[in-house]
């Protein structure tokens, strides 16, 4: 499993590409070096509580929501069969869908 360092990272990193802001336009944005916020993108540093701080502002949002990414968690096979199962299990043509594509990439 990815550590924190590693989720917050990618969350910024995220974050700042849906905005369509450089790494260049947001550590300008924020006040810090280009290769400080590389690093905390990367997973290589964690921020300290007033840089966080800055980084929410400069992304135009709330601290916490930095610390939404259960999205980027790794998860085991055992875990994606059970969430593949429970969302097929009522749609019926979602079903369909999923099959066909199963059926073609195990042709390939």
């Amino acid at each position: 499993m990815k550590n924190i360092k590693k989720l917050l990272g990618e969350r910024i990193k995220e974050i700042r590409k849906s905005k369509k802001l450089t790494q260049e336009q947001l550590a300008e944005r924020i006040g810090i070096e280009i290769p400080s916020l590389s690093n905390i993108e990367n997973g290589k540093n964690y921020p300290n509580s007033e840089t966080i701080e800055k980084i929410a502002n400069g992304l135009e949002m709330e601290v916490f929501e930095l610390y939404i990414f259960e999205h980027l968690k790794e998860l085991d096979s055992k875990k994606m069969l059970e969430e593949i199962n429970n969302s097929l299990k009522d749609d019926l043509k979602l079903l369909k869908t999923v099959h066909k594509m199963v059926l073609s990439l195990k042709t390939k």
